[in-house]
């Protein structure tokens, strides 16, 4: 279940998906497989091809990306989150969520 984010946000998340952009959304997140995680953040975009060598630039296997629909990304939770959200400078998100 994903809360946190404003409409507004996830609208221009979803117009830099489909511009071909590398665009991240962390919202809070509740999920009984993961209990131990509060937050993710999903990095996505409508060009597979530059996602899939956004992952794997990261060290992540592109065969976990989220391709089923027309916002295709990646879910980056735990650790890993932290570290690539600081990598890219969203610190707006890193803040907001208080992942510092």
């Amino acid at each position: 279940m994903a809360f946190g984010i404003k409409r507004k946000e996830l609208q221009r998340w979803k117009e830099a998906v489909a511009r071909g952009e590398i665009a991240f959304l962390t919202h809070y997140w509740l999920d009984s497989r993961f209990p131990d995680m509060k937050t993710v953040t999903k990095v996505g975009c409508s060009d597979m091809e530059k996602l899939s060598r956004w992952c794997l630039d990261n060290g992540l296997n592109p065969r976990y990306i989220h391709a089923r629909s027309e916002y295709p990304h990646f879910d980056l939770l735990g650790p890993m989150q932290r570290e690539i959200l600081k990598r890219e400078n969203q610190l707006e998100q890193l803040e907001r969520f208080d992942m510092l």
